[in-house]
């Protein structure tokens, strides 16, 4: 295989918002009667923006409809982006270093408005061809349609991608799109098995994401 294009993941991977989500949401939930289950952060990871806002009001039992948890929720982590966007150490650098060699694509569970506020504070928007919110697609991860969609609008086939992801369900996702994929999992919210089968190269910071590492896929 030829590697012809990298798309990465946003949340866990350039910044390190997983925590912030699982904050704001776990509060959420407690303040509206809704009750926080063992898995509900592992279950969250990679959900589209209006899957993780219907688990929580139907699932979860939060008194607000699922529109109000999104707007709600969203809002409040727009907030805490406008005081502070928690970027990961060093991945600035990395994706600069792979924007020299490929085309990036970004294939990002955030909404839209995030993405765009975190690419805005690391400065690193002008490095990736393309952008896409699972908001925008029809399933969110684990289902491939977001990586599908980023392969098409960088004009290469998704077998000829390397995906960079740090959770569980971003890894399914991108491994059913035919990507290879580099995980770079959070201390905090460790991979599944069958997902860290499915990595080509699991790495312990995304720092050690080079492209040596991305040439070793091809």
């Amino acid at each position: 295989m030829t590697v012809d294009a990298v798309v990465f993941d946003l949340d866990g991977v350039i910044v390190d918002s997983e925590p912030v989500w699982e904050e704001v949401r776990r509060a959420y939930v407690a303040t509206h009667g809704g009750t926080w289950q063992d898995d509900t952060q592992r279950r969250l990871m990679g959900m589209s923006t209006g899957e993780w806002a219907r688990y929580l009001s139907g699932e979860l039992g939060v008194r607000r409809t699922a529109e109000q948890v999104a707007a709600d929720v969203v809002e409040e982590m727009t907030r805490r982006y406008a005081a502070r966007v928690p970027v990961i150490d060093g991945s600035d650098q990395v994706v600069r270093r792979l924007a020299a060699r490929w085309p990036l694509g970004l294939a990002s569970s955030s909404p839209s408005r995030l993405i765009a506020a975190a690419l805005t504070a690391t400065g690193l928007t002008g490095e990736f061809r393309t952008t896409l919110s699972t908001e925008e697609t029809e399933r969110g991860k684990p289902a491939p349609d977001v990586y599908l969609t980023v392969a098409r609008r960088l004009g290469v086939a998704p077998a000829r991608c390397v995906a960079v992801e740090d959770s569980s369900n971003g890894v399914r996702s991108a491994a059913a799109a035919g990507m290879a994929v580099v995980a770079v999992p959070h201390g905090s919210y460790p991979l599944d098995p069958d997902a860290q089968r499915l990595a080509a190269a699991v790495l312990g910071s995304i720092d050690e994401l080079t492209p040596e590492v991305v040439d070793r896929l091809a």
